[in-house]
């Protein structure tokens, strides 16, 4: 499969297309044809041009008109671009249809969303993750990949005689390559599942720990990452780039009033984002399924906000997490002028407005999260005999002691259990 990191030579200078078939739907077009850009940056890759292209209806060959093909071809070349990318999908067809109309490499938003989960993968399941995607991807492709031998024409027996063979080694190569490919898959299916049983046992012993869990959910660069180090002091790699995060990172919290939460950060969402990538990071984002709550932020400076808001709650919906309890926080908020301000707290009323980078609304954050966790658990003063030791000892396994005081004969305990708890202390209750 086509891969930038591993012929960076080939790819260097990129020409964008953009089709649209519904006249009402061009500015979303070309919103996701000025985000391809940004996701082909991500990989390095320097643009000489764009082309938004609006077609009466789809073709089987070249998903739009052959002369339109053929001028956007001629185009590209003009600009001494190395590869076109398209933001539309293209069947494996229509790819080998334009690479043989334009002798240029072709690739699609799948293609480019792929290299970069590929170069942002950090740990083993990412790495598995990925390459499952890639492998699902490129099998179907693979002819593509050796028609290179279909085009040689030399060989010892030369014209048709060449040819032929030359086709036939192809053939050969392509059968040999879908096994091999197919192995792979399979293999790397069996260690993804053992790295989820894995996941899943450790998901398992988390849950015996009575703290609530909160999964930061959002599309891609909205600042995730960020706010889980604000909110935990974790070292999470925060950048400003698209899908700088893949692996999930749970870290502790505590809030003022001495209760704990878990918050994880997940990977980011990205409209368009392929079926098969969602499926492929089931496992990483079943935190967000598995989560109490969840804490969506909004990139309150893009002018795509509540687009990218619903493509959240769309791939949320479709792993399962649609009914869960969420807390809206619109981030990045000291970008925003107070017009902006205005229109946003109409998209978004129950939204929470802050910076991570200032520190604007965090602590109003915080009063947030205290009143989603509020029905949980329950703050207790206790005035207990020294003979309800075993109660102190629930306290601690249970819940979160604050403070602890023996000097009047009695034990002063002041904790935080979960609500269910609460009639176990009730005639120890200090009012």
């Amino acid at each position: 499969m086509f891969d930038v990191r591993e012929k960076p030579q080939q790819v260097e200078k990129a020409f964008l297309i953009g089709a649209y078939f519904d006249r009402r739907r061009k500015d979303e077009a070309q919103a996701l044809l000025d985000e391809l850009g940004e996701l082909v940056r991500t990989l390095g890759i320097t643009i000489v041009g764009s082309q938004l292209v609006f077609a009466h209806e789809h073709t089987a060959r070249y998903l739009i008109g052959s002369g339109k093909t053929k001028e956007l071809t001629d185009q590209a070349k003009a600009l001494q671009a190395d590869c076109i990318v398209w933001d539309n999908e293209l069947s494996p067809a229509q790819q080998r249809a334009w690479e043989s109309e334009g002798d240029i490499c072709v690739i699609d938003r799948h293609e480019v969303i792929l290299d970069i989960f590929n170069m942002r993968a950090r740990t083993r399941e990412a790495r598995l993750q990925v390459e499952l995607a890639r492998l699902e991807y490129s099998i179907p492709r693979l002819t593509r990949m050796w028609a290179h031998l279909d085009r040689q024409g030399g060989g010892a027996g030369g014209g048709k005689g060449g040819a032929g063979a030359a086709r036939g080694e192809g053939e050969t190569q392509l059968e040999t390559d879908r096994r091999l490919a197919h192995q792979r898959l399979d293999r790397v299916k069996a260690e993804l599942e053992d790295v989820r049983r894995v996941r899943d046992t450790m998901r398992k012993e988390r849950s015996r720990v009575p703290v609530a869990h909160a999964a930061i959910v959002g599309y891609t660069n909205a600042g995730k990452s960020s706010l889980l180090n604000k909110l935990t002091s974790a070292d999470v790699l925060a950048e400003n780039k698209l899908f700088a995060t893949l692996d999930t990172t749970t870290r502790r919290m505590e809030l003022p009033d001495g209760q704990s939460l878990l918050v994880t950060d997940t990977v980011g969402f990205v409209r368009n984002l392929p079926h098969d990538l969602v499926q492929s990071f089931r496992a990483t984002l079943e935190e967000s399924v598995l989560a109490d709550f969840l804490i969506h932020v909004v990139d309150a400076s893009s002018h795509e906000a509540l687009k990218f808001y619903q493509t959240t709650t769309e791939v949320l919906a479709e792993l399962g997490a649609g009914d869960k309890r969420v807390l809206l926080v619109l981030n990045k908020v000291d970008l925003v002028d107070d017009t902006r301000m205005n229109e946003l707290r109409r998209d978004f009323p129950d939204a929470i407005a802050i910076s991570v980078k200032t520190g604007q609304g965090i602590e109003d954050l915080f009063h947030r999260l205290h009143d989603f966790m509020i029905d949980r658990v329950v703050r207790l003063d206790l005035d207990l005999p020294l003979d309800r030791m075993d109660l102190v000892a629930l306290a601690h396994q249970e819940g979160k002691v604050l403070t602890e005081d023996y000097e009047t004969g009695r034990a002063r305990v002041q904790c935080v259990v979960p609500k269910r708890l609460e009639n176990r202390y009730g005639p120890f209750i200090v009012h």
